[in-house]
């Protein structure tokens, strides 16, 4: 499957069975298998300060996460949930969400992978960077994440 129809794929995915995506009005900016990115405009997600709401950044953050696990493990029958989380919030957000998930190096993600396969139950630590125009790091969150079947 190319990368542009599974960036489709999860951007449905997510307004459908998480209709709070569609509210936020989240989009998936990109995806290629080194990274995914996730959008959310100010305007439905702002605080009474105008500045981007910590529920939505979280919330976007998670997403990215869960994503990354869903896409990259192509099990469109596995589930994934999120099991701990951490956010750190370190400059405000005035403008456009932009949350970004790198894929862990490759000896972190095969045995992750392997164990799904083999057990229909693995885990993953993810970090996700909430990004904008203003400031690169403008949040950090790290979650773990599981995928079963």
């Amino acid at each position: 499957m190319s990368t542009e129809k599974e960036r489709q794929e999860i951007e449905s995915y997510f307004h459908e069975k998480i209709p709070l995506t569609r509210a936020m009005g989240v989009r998936v900016e990109a995806w290629d298998e080194e990274r995914l990115v996730l959008t959310a405009p100010l305007e439905p997600n702002h605080n009474h300060l105008g500045t981007a709401f910590g529920g939505s950044l979280s919330a976007v953050a998670t997403l990215a996460g869960y994503g990354m696990i869903w896409l990259t493990l192509g099990d469109k029958n596995g589930h994934v949930v999120i099991r701990d989380s951490a956010m750190r919030y370190r400059r405000p957000v005035r403008g456009e969400i932009r949350a970004v998930c790198r894929a862990p190096v490759a000896d972190v993600m095969d045995p992750f992978k392997a164990e799904f396969a083999n057990k229909g139950k693995a885990h993953l630590k993810l970090a996700v960077t909430i990004e904008n125009g203003e400031a690169i790091d403008a949040a950090t969150f790290e979650g773990t994440f599981v995928a079963m079947r």
